[in-house]
Formats: structure tokens, sequence, C-alpha cells
């Protein structure tokens, strides 16, 4: 008996411990919105707590006209007070909490605090409120026509090429299938396509859907995507149709690096390209030297082939032992430039020779040996 006991005591305990587990995991999943009073003037404020969101997410919190909680805000954003709306972060537990300044909505109510995602998954939530003093209408009627909802989540097909890598337009394809909830056929469904930047509005592009889509039928959509050139960062890609949003897909859209390498080249290259012209442009006007002939570069003097105290008689130094004496009569110092050898064009008897024994010889060779052939010997009697 005490053994059951146990085990049921243990169960209880197990219950206790995950129940507010439980109770925060369905909270998330159903964001709510409370305000500390139901109706104020302009001028005045309501604080705006919430629960349930994202953790770390990004809200837009707005005073909407002609709107309610089981409607929506009809007309979008455009029937809210956008100047004096407010932005807000949630926590790690995905609460949230902000005080609001009451203003008139440009359209008459009944009125409706708004609270959205910024950005990621869309999610919304409104709270009655009464704008003192500001008119109240009633909601136009809903139109009995159509209305389209999403049957499957949205992705983006397709990738990114050489050219995109190089600035060009990057583009993507929207594939999401759509079914007919109401209880009219809708033809040639005009969309209309959102891309946003960051937490900047989105740029809305009108796109028509060829085809009918009867009532309870549905169609698989594919609708082009394409950002400016040169885009990059976080997007997001919304959807609407009739006045409300249908899906959002972020997008991460990859930096341009070949426009970054492209202008590094030019850096480099072109200050290099201009500094070889300049060179060539000096070179060009600079003065010729003596003979026409532009040297460039600098000349070294010639260095002596001898060392200098062997010019001088009787130095001494370093490097001087051993060194011929000069004889009697003889001097040291530069040799004398040696005479060039006579040119081949000119005969050996006509160079003057400037020895003792030969002034004055100009003509041709002849031979004086006393043995010569021409010169007849006599002998005399003996």
């Amino acid at each position: 008996m005490s053994g059951k006991v146990r085990i049921w005591a243990l169960v209880m305990v197990l219950a206790l411990l995950l129940l507010p587990l439980a109770g925060t995991a369905a909270a998330a999943g159903r964001p709510s919105v409370k305000l500390s009073t139901a109706q104020a003037g302009t001028g005045g404020s309501v604080t705006v707590t919430g629960s349930g969101w994202r953790e770390r997410a990004l809200l837009m919190i707005l005073i909407c006209g002609r709107a309610v909680p089981s409607r929506g805000v009809v007309g979008g954003t455009n029937s809210c007070a956008n100047a004096d709306g407010r932005a807000v972060t949630t926590d790690a537990r995905g609460r949230f909490s902000r005080k609001l300044p009451v203003a008139e909505p440009p359209v008459p109510c009944p009125c409706v605090v708004h609270v959205a995602t910024v950005t990621g998954a869309q999610a919304q939530a409104d709270a009655v409120f009464q704008v003192a003093g500001h008119p109240v209408e009633p909601l136009p009627a809903e139109p009995a026509g159509g209305r389209l909802s999403v049957l499957t989540d949205t992705r983006l097909d397709g990738s990114s090429g050489l050219l995109t890598w190089f600035g060009a337009p990057p583009d993507r394809t929207l594939v999401l299938t759509v079914g007919n909830v109401g209880t009219s056929a809708v033809k040639d469904p005009v969309f209309q396509i959102g891309t946003a930047h960051g937490v900047f509005a989105p740029q809305w592009e009108e796109q028509q859907w060829r085809g009918t889509l009867r009532p309870g039928g549905k169609a698989r959509l594919k609708l082009p995507v394409e950002l400016s050139a040169g885009a990059h960062g976080d997007y997001t890609v919304s959807l609407k149709y009739g006045g409300k949003v249908l899906a959002e897909q972020p997008w991460e859209v990859g930096r341009p690096w070949g426009v970054t390498l492209f202008w590094i080249l030019v850096c480099l290259v072109v200050p290099a390209a201009l500094f070889r012209v300049g060179m060539a442009v000096v070179d060009r006007v600079r003065p010729r030297r003596a003979g026409g002939v532009r040297h460039r570069g600098l000349r070294l003097p010639r260095l002596p082939l001898r060392p200098p105290w062997s010019r001088t008689a009787g130095a001494s130094g370093p490097g001087t032992r051993g060194a011929r004496r000069p004889k009697t009569g003889e001097v040291f110092g530069p040799k004398a430039p040696a005479q060039a050898p006579p040119s081949a064009s000119t005969l050996p008897w006509f160079v003057p020779d400037a020895g003792p024994g030969t002034a004055g010889r100009l003509s041709a060779p002849h031979d004086d040996s006393p043995t010569s052939p021409t010169t007849p010997t006599t002998k005399g009697p003996t």
C-alpha cells in the first residue's frame, strides 16, 4: 500500500512541475494583448502589455479605426494612426509592456489597439479600445465574394548566378498553394507582392494570376520576385490579397563581392597606368644631352687600373713593398698613348719612319747587301 502511495505522490509532483511549462508553451502559441484602460482621450496614454509572443521579437503598436478583433483592421495600416505608433521588443519569455499615446485614427471607430510583428513570422493581436470624442460608424458590409487562404508553407525557388555576384538584380519565385474558402469563384485575382529590407515598410507591386478559383478549389501559385541591383542583406517577401497579408517569407541576400573586387582592382590598376603614362611624358619632354642620346641611368666614374701609390716615384705605404725603383732618367707617370697602327690602305714604304738612320728615305725598298746578285764582282790579278 505504501508503494502505491509513493507512486501517486511522484506523479502529482511531476504534474505540478510540468504544468507551468505546458501553460507557457500554450501561451507562446497564442499572442495576446491587454490594456490598462478601455477608453481614453486624445493627449492621454494607455499601457499595453502582451504575452505569448516570440522571444526577442520586434513589435509595432498602433491605434486603428474600422477594426474589431474578430474581423481585423479593415483597410490595413491605412486605417491606423501610424505617426503615433510605438515599437517594442519582447523579452526572453515573449512578454512586453509599453506606454502608447492616444491619437485619433484617420477613419472612424470602432477602434482597436493593433499589435503585429515587424520581422519574421507573421503574428498579430487586437484589443478593443475607444478613443473618447472620436466619431463612431458601423463597419462596411463584408463582401460575399470568394476569399483566398494559404494552404501550404511558402518558399522561394531559385538561386543566384555569376551576374548577381557582380551586382545584377537578385530574383526568386514565390511558390505557394492557395484555396478559395468563399462562396463564389475568384477569377484572375490580383496579388500584391511586397519586399521589405530590415525594419522598413515593404514596397508593393501588383501581379495578376491568370485563372479561376471556384469555391473550395485550390491552385498552385508561382509569382516572380525581383530586387534592385546590388541589393543585399535581410529581406522579407510578403503576399497580400484583398487588403490582407496572406503570407510572409524571409530572404537572405548575399553581398555582391564581385563589385567590391572590381573597385579594388580599379584602385590598383588606374594609379599604376597613370604612373606609367606620366613617366612616358617626362621621358619625352626631358632635354637631350650632347650627341642626341638620352642616358636614363647614372654613370659611375672609371676606376684606375693601377694603384695610386705606383704613379709617384719613391711612394711608400702598404702595398709598395717590392715595387721597382725608377732608373736614372725614368719618370713615373701616365703612359704616353701608343701610336695607332698604319692603316691597311697605306703602303708601307710611304709611312714616315722616325728612326735616326732612315731619315730622308722615300723611295721604294732595295737591297744594299754586298752579295746582291745584281752587282758584278771583278777579281783583280793576284
